[in-house]
């Protein structure tokens, strides 16, 4: 740290500073909701201060800071502070008060009632300008920064806090450059990392606004079954609790002055007349359960749990006053959840699917909700001993640490498909890397089996994959119900999305460990490559795999959907077509039903799995190993990563690294596949497994041998598999 004055400077990293500057000199140390961590390696840097005070310059590898009080009080102004750092062979500069003209954006609290891309992001942390700043000043704090939870649900839970009063400032300025990934990496490392969903959330989510009784429930869930269409996630919207409405309509008021019935933690037995028994056999058929929760009500007289509720709050239970909500008071959330929420957990509900729609501030002066519900639920599951998930909206920045997110009530329209693919990847800029939305969108719902279709081909290649609907008898999601061939092609899709889970839960691991989502924009990737910003549709689904999905209805002479498609420098295989191109290059690609426009890079290694019902059904066994054709000489690598998948043991070391290498000759002539001894250990970890080796786009072998033994070629059906111990030398 440097202390000039009143001043601060904290140098976090070469390409990141905090800046302070305090009216009474005193200074900030606790966590802010944003910044967590602070106390990094400390980076090389030197600074002079003049003996006056008069100017101070700090310099790291990256960055010049000059800071010029003068006579002033020093607060920061463009008079008196700027830094300077290099992009690209120019100097740039920055001082105070300029606009970041080329910031790429973040995202969004919610995409309700949105039609295409009527919506405004918020900034994000990366730049084509080479510099963001974040202002921190009025962020509220944590009262401490230990996350850790040691002592699970007794452990101490950091709280919110007000800042000081006074004149101050607190800013973070960031000069990455254009090296995007790394800049977010960094906000990781001081902001909390991006945490691992659980396995299961990476499979199906069946949602629909519907009053299903528990039997029209166990229907549906056969109906997935009987048409062999994987299942992980049963969501329950909120007629799992009584709404009122059938007695008194749907515009009373309840006692805190919100609408009567929107806020509810007691069974509608008339619907789920045994919760207890239905959960059980949600649960006997490997799915998990969620509920929707409107907490603004607070807890209403009517409630199951009223009375416990009431007393530990200071409420005769027999005078019927409804207890408030307020979730920054530390003894109702701790009571809220102890008492309302934890006996749902305990009956099976999996994770709560938080849709808070009400006001939009707290007590604590500038907290907002939104921000402070999702860190509340999650951090609450943490103390459980859980890995924790919440399904919730976007509180803002610092809210990567509290997710899956929830984009809200979109209308269901062409225009609303095609925007969410770029919404999708440019939270990636904030380090929001699990955006959930309603497939086939919200209202009014009943949509043209094309554009369901092509929506559900996009959620294949998205986060997380979840229909959803409004309450209209007239809003199909069943895939099923739809004619065909359509209904094939969305069954082949959500097929798809399982045999693609090993690979998908590895890209999930890299963004817990690199900051980086899995899905994101194409100029982490090619920054200086004016095209990667403009091909808004197109992103990286991984490391391996490029994806731009249709967005737009088959022309009715071609039944083709034609679409301009960038590709970077390098060499592309056209997955579904099996095309090989050339980057760099725009080309113009023409699309059936049947196909989604996916690119991978030569020589990859795709991790896959044989279909499942749902993501846990059985171990992966076979392991397949799609390598796409590799250049005469190539290398390739992927380290497929495995653990228990609903543990938080991730976190500790507690997982399983496998290196895979293919590589080719120099004249094309020799494959060899290198499958090494795992890395790690994990509750779970099978002792032996099976390989099966595919090669798209490459001719028969006319020779295989597997450690260094020949195998005989028999013409058969099935593929050929090789049993491997765990710990032998490799696959060859």
């Amino acid at each position: 740290m440097v202390t000039p004055g009143h001043a601060r400077f904290t140098i976090l990293t070469p390409q990141l500073i905090r800046m302070e500057w305090a009216a009474d000199g005193k200074f900030e140390d606790h966590a802010s909701l944003v910044f967590v961590n602070r106390r990094l390696p400390i980076p090389e840097f030197t600074h002079t201060t003049a003996p006056d005070g008069g100017r101070t310059v700090i310099r790291t590898s990256a960055l010049t800071l000059v800071y010029t009080p003068g006579n002033s009080d020093g607060k920061f102004s463009a008079d008196n502070l700027r830094i300077t750092f290099n992009l690209n062979g120019r100097e740039m500069v920055w001082k105070p008060g300029m606009e970041d003209t080329g910031n790429l954006l973040g995202t969004t609290r919610t995409l309700d009632r949105v039609r295409g891309s009527d919506v405004k992001l918020e900034p994000g942390l990366i730049s084509r300008d080479g510099w963001t700043v974040v202002d921190d000043s009025t962020r509220s704090l944590f009262d401490s920064a230990d996350f850790a939870f040691t002592q699970g649900e007794q452990s101490p839970w950091p709280w919110v806090m007000s800042r000081p009063a006074g004149d101050r400032e607190d800013w973070y300025f960031f000069g990455y450059g254009h090296d995007y990934r790394r800049a977010l990496y960094d906000f990781t490392r001081v902001a909390g990392k991006v945490p691992l969903p659980p396995r299961f959330a990476f499979g199906a989510w069946w949602s629909r606004y519907w009053s299903y009784t528990d039997q029209e429930f166990n229907d549906l869930i056969q109906g997935f079954h009987q048409h062999d269409t994987p299942l992980d996630v049963l969501v329950i919207d909120m007629d799992w609790h009584p709404t009122f409405r059938e007695l008194a309509g749907n515009r009373k008021l309840d006692a805190s002055g919100h609408v009567l019935g929107w806020t509810g933690y007691s069974w509608n037995r008339l619907l789920f007349p045994d919760p207890d028994q239905f959960l059980a056999r949600v649960h006997e058929q490997g799915l998990k359960a969620t509920v929707n929760i409107h907490a603004a009500s607070g807890v209403q007289p009517w409630e199951d749990r009223y009375p416990q509720m009431a007393r530990s709050m200071g409420i005769d239970p027999g005078t019927k006053q409804y207890v408030p909500f307020d979730i920054t008071d530390t003894k109702f959330a701790t009571n809220y959840m102890d008492i309302i929420l934890h006996p749902l957990e305990r009956q099976g509900i999996d994770f709560f699917w938080l849709d808070w729609q009400q006001e939009q501030t707290t007590k604590v002066p500038g907290l907002n909700p939104t921000w402070w519900l999702n860190y509340v639920f999650f951090t609450d599951q943490e103390r459980e001993g859980k890995r924790a998930l919440l399904f919730h909206r976007w509180g803002g920045l610092g809210n990567h640490r509290y997710e899956i997110g929830f984009s809200g009530d979109t209308i269901s329209v062409w225009d609303s498909l095609a925007f969410q693919p770029y919404f999708t990847a440019t939270a990636a800029n904030v380090g929001y890397a699990y955006w959930s939305h309603d497939i086939g969108g919200h209202m009014p719902g009943a949509i043209e089996p094309e554009l369901y279709l092509r929506w559900i081909q996009w959620g294949i290649f998205s986060p997380i994959l979840r229909t959803h609907t409004t309450k209209n008898p007239g809003a199909e999601r069943r895939i099923w119900a739809y004619a065909e061939p359509y209904a094939d092609l969305m069954r082949q899709s959500f097929a798809r999305r399982y045999v693609m889970q090993p690979y998908i839960y590895t890209e999930a691991r890299r963004t817990y460990d690199t900051g980086l989502a899995f899905l994101h924009p194409l100029y982490y990737d090619w920054p200086e490559a004016p095209q990667a910003y403009d091909a808004r549709n197109e992103y990286m689904f991984g490391d391996s795999i490029l994806a731009d999905p249709v967005t737009r209805p088959v022309a009715q002479d071609s039944q083709l959907a034609k679409i301009p498609v960038w590709l970077p420098a390098g060499n592309w295989i056209e997955w579904d077509s099996g095309a090989s191109l050339q980057g760099s290059v725009t080309t113009d690609r023409s699309f059936s039903i049947s196909q989604i426009p996916l690119y991978v890079k030569t020589g990859s290694i795709i991790p896959m799995q044989r279909a499942m019902s749902y993501t846990g059904e059985k171990p992966v066994d076979p392991l397949i190993l799609t390598v796409f054709p590799l250049k005469d000489g190539q290398v390739s690598e992927y380290r497929l990563y495995e653990d228990a998948g609903d543990t938080p043991g991730y976190q500790y070391g507690e997982n399983v690294w496998t290196p895979i290498r293919a590589a080719l000759n120099g004249d094309g002539t020799v494959l060899t596949m290198i499958v090494a001894p795992v890395e790690g250990h994990c509750k779970g970890m099978p002792t032996e497994r099976a390989y099966e080796l595919r090669l798209p786009g490459s001719w028969p072998p006319s020779s295989v041998s597997i450690n260094g033994e020949s195998v005989v070629y028999s013409q058969t059906h099935l593929p050929f598999c090789y049993r491997q111990e765990f710990f032998a030398n490799c696959l060859g």
